[in-house]
Formats: structure tokens, sequence, C-alpha cells
């Protein structure tokens, strides 16, 4: 196994002992409804992990080094408002990269909410930190669903630049602990933007917690994941 191999195992062992991935076998019987209105058997919180410094060291390292491999184009950071900005913050304390982050609008959950928002929120920044002419921006968040709430984000970031007169600035890259592999990678080329997942939960996440997960928790996930309409109430 690569460092990097040994980190993304580290990690994804880390959330779920430290009870970042919950389970309706291990943690809720009743399970999650989701914004889709699908329900599901688990719940990745991602929230929740300022409060282990050590695996979150091991996410900037990992992360970083994904950067640098994948967008080395990039020399600026965004932190995602709450969850993304201590994921840049050590992110960026590993690989020198620069970074700023966006403020927190309330009930803004997409571009058009964010439209709306603008018209209300007067002279304050939307984002707080340096930006600069040519800037290569990559926006930084926890995880990633579908791409709408990252798209509100990039939106927020081009008002401010505009609201800076910063020129020639771009914001393309999006950079993740998790992606929960449900379309947001087809959706960012979609829009444009380049998806940088540490973790793909169904293709590399599942699997690095065999072994963990005890054998019938594994396979609700595992099973739900496959087919997640067989599993609606």
């Amino acid at each position: 196994m690569s460092n990097l191999d040994h980190l993304k195992k580290d990690i994804m062992t880390e959330i779920y002992e430290n009870r970042m991935l919950l389970t309706s076998e291990r943690d809720r019987p009743e399970g999650w409804t989701l914004i889709s209105g699908l329900w599901s058997p688990f719940y990745i919180q991602l929230r929740l992990i300022s409060s282990f410094p050590k695996t979150l060291s091991k996410v900037g390292r990992a992360m970083a080094q994904m950067i640098k491999e994948e967008a080395p184009h990039v020399n600026k950071l965004v932190g995602i408002a709450f969850a993304g900005v201590p994921i840049a913050t050590t992110v960026s304390l590993e690989s020198n990269l620069p970074a700023v982050h966006t403020r927190k609008l309330a009930g803004v959950k997409s571009e058009e909410d964010l439209q709306n928002a603008l018209q209300a929120y007067g002279q304050h920044a939307l984002v707080e930190g340096v930006l600069e002419d040519g800037d290569v921006l990559c926006l930084v968040d926890d995880l990633v669903t579908g791409l709408t709430s990252k798209i509100a984000a990039r939106a927020q970031v081009k008002a401010e630049l505009e609201r800076r007169s910063v020129s020639d600035a771009t914001c393309d890259d999006i950079a993740v602990l998790v992606d929960r592999q449900q379309g947001a990678r087809e959706a960012a080329h979609s829009a444009g933007m380049d998806l940088h997942s540490l973790i793909g939960f169904v293709d590399e996440g599942l699997p690095l917690l065999k072994g963990i997960m005890p054998d019938s928790e594994h396979k609700l996930v595992s099973d739900y994941l496959a087919n997640p309409k067989d599993f609606q109430k």
C-alpha cells in the first residue's frame, strides 16, 4: 500500500470508530430520511472532524497530496462554510497553499437561493480572505452528494470576485474528503468543473471498512447502496 492508501484506510477507520459514519444497526434503529426524501440506513456527519485533530491532520496530508497530483494549477483554497473551513485550513498548512473561506448565508442551498440572498445582503464580504488577480481557486468541503450546494458556493465566490474587481480568477475545481458517488462527478463535468474526491464511498470507503464494521452492518450498507429503492418504507 502507498502512503496515501494507508492514510485513506486510517481516515475511514477513524470516521467510523468516532461515529462520523452512523448506521441504523449500531446507532439509530429508525435510520435517516435524507433531503431527497429517501430513507437511508447510514448517515455521514463529517462536521465533527475538528473534534478529532489526529484524523483532521491525516485528512490535511492526504488531500494536500491529492490536490498537488490532480490539480497542480490551483494556487488558493476556498473552504466552504462551515465544514469545509477546518479542512481547507489543515490542507493549507500541509500544502502551503493560502486559504480563504465563504461566509455562511442563511437559507442558501442553491444558486437561485444565492441570487435572492444577494439582493438583501448588503456590503458584507461574501468571502473572507485575500483574493487576487489571476487566482486559480479550489473549493474545499467535507462531503458531496449532488452538486447543488457546491455550485451555489462557486457562484458566491464569483460574486465576491466581481465585487472586489478581481480579474482573470477562476473557480472550477472542487476537492472533498468523501464523495457519496450519487452523481456529483457527472454533475461537475456538466457544470464545467473538476471534482477531486479523496475517498469515493462506494468504490473505496466501504471496502476499506471490511473487517472493521461487523459483517451484518457492512452488508446492510452495501445492499442499500446497490439498490436504495428496495429499502424504502
